[in-house]
């Protein structure tokens, strides 16, 4: 289930199997009218229904009138990841997650990855938060857009990715400032899980550890912060003005 006007919305316009649109009653206006408009035009069944329903239906998130079923998302290759650096024409630039757990987090990363040209996204099969239905409304329709690869082991997969041609780097409080980091080859940026950072077989694979200076009393970001910094970081250095 998909939930959320800008969600749902781009889920019709992707290219995604979609099933029912559940409207609830009584609801207007411009963003309900045109996600009703697009459902049309795809030929979606549609079904007014109470707002209990879709309560129902979203397990209580925050659906905002609207609940699409949906086919999965469907969870892309390695290779899909570089064959769209290379249709940009860009070096390659890879969001590796290393456990993260909280669905909101996850969205709010894709959202800002796709804001920053991030080229795909590597999670863990393990011990991390999948492609949720929370991670979609979270990442406000993004989860169409950011290409997200799902691997068996993370650090088999920087090896990959280093035989490859990728720089990897790390998140760490001890590492070097991140504003001297060299963007320009083909990187992979680590983020660590909310409380535990990087896992140990992980941070001994990476090149080179990064850290974001801080002046406050609480001497930490939330992990969905600190990657949006990073990520932020290379789209500044990759365009210049």
């Amino acid at each position: 289930m998909v939930y959320g006007r800008n969600p749902v919305m781009e889920t019709l316009k992707s290219s995604r199997d979609v099933n029912k649109l559940f409207v609830q009653d009584g609801l207007s206006g411009d963003k309900i009218n045109a996600v009703v408009s697009e459902a049309k035009k795809r030929k979606v069944q549609l079904s007014f229904v109470p707002k209990s329903k879709l309560d129902t239906l979203s397990d209580g998130g925050n659906h905002q009138g609207l609940v699409l079923a949906a086919s999965p998302v469907n969870y892309a290759s390695i290779d899909e990841l570089f064959t769209k650096a290379e249709q940009k024409k860009e070096a390659p630039f890879f969001l590796l997650l290393d456990g993260i757990e909280d669905p909101h987090n996850l969205g709010s990363i894709l959202r800002t990855a796709d804001a920053s040209g991030v080229h795909g996204v590597i999670i863990p099969k393990r011990r991390a938060v999948g492609l949720t239905s929370t991670v979609a409304k979270s990442s406000a329709g993004a989860i169409e857009h950011v290409l997200v690869a799902r691997v068996t082991n993370m650090a088999t997969t920087i090896d990959e990715l280093k035989d490859r041609g990728l720089w990897i780097f790390g998140t760490d409080m001890k590492g070097k400032d991140y504003r001297h980091w060299d963007v320009s080859s083909p990187v992979g940026l680590v983020i660590g899980n909310e409380g535990k950072g990087l896992s140990r077989l992980v941070k001994e694979k990476v090149d080179e550890t990064l850290s974001i200076p801080m002046v406050g009393d609480v001497q930490s970001l939330n992990a969905s912060v600190a990657s949006g910094l990073m990520m932020y970081e290379v789209f500044r250095k990759r365009n210049s003005l």
